[in-house]
């Protein structure tokens, strides 16, 4: 597990260390860091898989994520030009990387590091990053054997999801606290209908596999306790269903000593599917896969809160970073605070702009125009 990351001059971090747990929570204002943090792993495994990580350096484009040039890279504040990225792992173990700088190349140099081929979490094979920008309804989805099969992945836009699950849908749930009573069985696809059928009730995945065609098609069926319904087109039902199948699919999956980054896994969704995605997310982290997400959903946080509050969930195992920024000597300066969640699901402190608009907005419901009740 990674337990720390520490940054040095990337993007709007000129010093910054971040606490990471099973699960890791990074919410905030936007443009106050969080893709930073999650832009900083997957830099690290674009470059191992690149191959150039041993000697070359830091390399910004690739399948992962395209950053640009060196000059997209330095934080506009840095005293020295040196980018670091420093790993810790279980609490024991530091990694670090660092380095130079060139504003018109996109592979930054390394000047120095201590990494000498051991075993780094984020380059296993067990890994998992979902974007923001996922694939939505279509009325067919592409099949990748090598993506799939061999590198066990849905791809960064889930566009793969749908193979993915038609390949094992009859694999077993690892993690028991993930497996749904209502479910037939304890297979990924018995858990994944049941999983959906708590956010649309009565949902049922129906996968075709056009192998003439090399294309898979997803449709959805909806039951109820008498009758069953035909199945429909992915384009002719909820948009949040489609949308938020590869968040399901991933968590679901994910064996122990997985890492999975997952951003904005609320999206599209109604408040209640946003809290059950929270649990499952919460439940994960329990079965030894570490879940990093970014989110601007308290119906996600209050999943979490919630699987603490239930006893389901340690919160030893939650870290929550507030991304905030303000000026500081008449320059924007971003930091983070780690809040603390105790076992009843209560956060230690409430900063401002933490998923408090609700109140703000409550307050001036309340009041009338001369301020009384």
């Amino acid at each position: 597990m990674i337990s720390k990351l520490h940054l040095q001059n990337i993007k709007c971090f000129q010093d910054q260390e971040i606490k990471l747990k099973p699960l890791t929570l990074l919410t905030g204002l936007n443009g106050a860091g969080k893709s930073t943090v999650i832009q900083s792993l997957l830099l690290l495994r674009q470059s191992f898989l690149q191959g150039t990580i041993h000697n070359q350096g830091l390399s910004l484009n690739g399948d992962l994520l395209y950053i640009g040039l060196g000059q997209d890279v330095l934080n506009e504040n840095a005293e020295e030009e040196t980018v670091s990225i420093m790993l810790e792992q279980n609490n024991v173990e530091e990694i670090k990387w660092v380095f130079g700088y060139d504003k018109s190349t996109d592979i930054l140099p390394t000047i120095s590091s201590n990494y000498d081929n051991q075993f780094v979490e984020i380059f296993s094979e067990k890994f998992q990053y979902l974007s923001a920008e996922r694939i939505g309804p279509r009325t067919y989805f592409n099949r990748s054997n090598y993506k799939v099969k061999q590198q066990n992945t849905i791809g960064i836009n889930g566009e793969y999801t749908t193979h993915y699950l038609s390949v094992f849908q009859n694999e077993t749930i690892h993690n028991k606290l993930l497996i749904h009573p209502d479910g037939v069985s304890e297979s990924l696809k018995s858990q994944i209908d049941a999983w959906l059928s708590i956010i649309t009730p009565g949902t049922k995945v129906v996968i075709g596999d056009h192998t003439e065609m090399d294309i898979l098609s997803l449709r959805y069926r909806f039951t109820s306790d008498r009758d069953i319904s035909n199945s429909f087109r992915a384009t002719n039902v909820g948009f949040g269903l489609t949308y938020t199948l590869p968040v399901l699919v991933s968590l679901l999956a994910a064996k122990p000593g997985s890492i999975l980054l997952i951003e904005n896994p609320e999206a599209h969704l109604h408040p209640k599917g946003q809290s059950i995605i929270g649990k499952l997310m919460a439940f994960a982290s329990m079965g030894g896969v570490q879940v990093i997400t970014e989110t601007h959903s308290d119906h996600v946080l209050n999943g979490i809160r919630l699987a603490v509050h239930s006893r389901q969930v340690s919160p030893d195992n939650i870290s929550i970073n507030f991304f905030n920024k303000r000026e500081l000597h008449g320059k924007p300066y971003h930091y983070i605070e780690n809040l603390i969640i105790d076992r009843n699901g209560r956060i230690d402190s409430w900063p401002e702009d933490f998923f408090d608009e609700w109140d703000k907005s409550l307050d001036q419901l309340l009041f009338t125009s001369e301020g009384e009740i």
